[in-house]
Parts: C-alpha cells; structure tokens; sequence
C-alpha cells in the first residue's frame, strides 16, 4: 500500500500546478463548487495510476488543482463509496494520496437524510461526529505505522475549531446551520423506516453513505477534518416519503449556494 500511495503522489506531483495544504471532497450534486476554482488543472481519475473510477451519477471524477479565493487547493469532484464494490482501501486511497502530497487539512460534504424531527430538506448539518456503521473498516489489518498509529484517538475526530468558525460564517450569511452526528451505512438501499427509527435510537441526527471511511483514514494520517451534509431527505416519522437518487441530486443543487458560501470562506485564511 505504502509504495502504490508514493507511485500515485510521485505521478500527480509532476503534473500539478500548485502544492496545495487543503483538499475538498465534493459529494452528490455538491461538484458545482468546481466552478468556483480558478486557475484550474484537472485530472480525470482514470488517467491516475492506482486510483479507482467513481461510477455514480452526479459524480463527474476529476480531481481538480486551483484556487478557491487566494487558497491553492485540491478538490475531489466525484468520491468513492463502498457500495460500488470498492475495498475500503480503494475507498480511502485518495486520502493517502493527499497526505502523501503535503495535505494538511480536509473538507468534506455529502448529501444525507435527516433524522432529527427539528430538521428540514434543503438544511445544512455541521457534522460534530459519527456512527461508523460500515461493515468493514478501513483500518482493519496490518498497520503500517509510516501511515498512522495502531489505534488512532477519535475524541476530536471533527476539528472543532472549524466548527466554530463554520458556525459564526453562517450567522454572518444569515444561513441556518444545525450540527449533529452523522450514521455511516454501507447503501445503496435509502433505509426502511425501521432504520431510520433505529439509527435515530443510537443518536445519529442525518444518516448517509459516506465520509466516516474517508474521515477515519484522514485522522489516521494525521489531518484536520471539517465535514457537512446537505439534508436532502427525511427519515422523520409523517415525513417519510418515497425517494429516488434524483430526488437526493436536486435538493442538493438547490441548497449547493449556502454550501458553498460556508466552504469558500472557511477555507480562506483567518484575517
């Protein structure tokens, strides 16, 4: 793994513009912050040695080398989910890849269904910490120690400086924000009413089909994580309806705006 992460870094080195410290990953219908990057060099995934193909619709798999305002960064534009058949090594390699290219922070957004009753469609959630109800991990097996420690601490996994500033960037752009805790499900099944009463029941607020394999590798390694969710669907009791994969693209599109605003100005540095 160690030497396939370097021969990947090594590749993308020589072909980026910029040696960025921030990287994004853009989730269902969120890539529409691509098109606020300048100076743009991108690369589609399938040209990259080692690295998956994202085959979601509302994935596009770039990755894309720019600014976002005066921030050199990286961004993901389309991310890999177990549920497409991936390992949770494949899942995760693009985070190792980041690292190994001099990465120091991610920011992470999805689209998830919300299970907390205060909840509403077209909502953001600053995600404070998460369930991990994957059935595998993407930790399990030999540790290779140049990678991160045996038994990495979780207490802090969502930097909660970031929250913070998230927080106060909203109440300037008079954006509602809430913040809770994010369940981490395999898919691609939406969850059965069922579910949606039981991941409620071990505390989770919104419930999705990514980002906690991606957040756990990334504080493996050693980075500062931010993450959000747009609320695309309900799993509230009386607000349960049928949902497609199109349903979950449009919400996000519509409250992509807000989204974006919060990313843009939270990546910028502190004045």
């Amino acid at each position: 793994m160690y030497a396939l992460i370097n021969d990947t870094a090594t590749w993308i080195r020589q072909r980026m513009p910029n040696s960025p410290e921030t990287a994004i990953i853009l989730g269902t219908g969120l890539g529409e912050l691509a098109n606020d990057i300048t100076d743009k060099t991108e690369i589609p995934y399938e040209t990259i040695p080692n690295f998956p193909v994202s085959t979601v619709e509302g994935h596009n798999g770039k990755l894309i080398f720019g600014k976002l305002g005066s921030v050199d960064i990286v961004a993901m534009q389309g991310r890999f989910h177990f549920y497409e058949g991936y390992s949770m090594k494949e899942v995760t390699f693009p985070i190792r890849v980041f690292k190994a290219l001099g990465i120091k922070t991610l920011f992470v957004s999805n689209a998830a269904g919300g299970l907390n009753d205060t909840f509403e469609i077209g909502e953001l959630m600053i995600i404070s910490d998460h369930i991990n109800h994957f059935p595998e991990h993407p930790l399990r097996g030999k540790n290779d120690s140049r990678l991160g420690v045996r038994f990495p601490d979780m207490s802090d996994t969502y930097s909660a400086r970031l929250r913070k500033q998230a927080k106060e960037i909203a109440k300037r752009n008079n954006i509602t924000v809430k913040e809770g805790v994010y369940v981490g499900t395999s898919g691609p099944t939406f969850e059965t009413p069922a579910e949606y009463r039981y991941f409620k029941l071990i505390g989770g607020d919104a419930v999705g089909m990514s980002t906690v394999p991606e957040v756990i590798v990334a504080r493996h390694a050693g980075l500062e994580v931010f993450a959000i969710s747009i609320i695309t669907d309900l799993g509230v009791d009386g607000k349960i309806v049928e949902v497609s994969h199109e349903d979950v693209q449009k919400a996000a599109l519509i409250a992509q705006p807000k989204m974006t605003t919060i990313m843009r100005e939270l990546i910028q540095p502190a004045h």
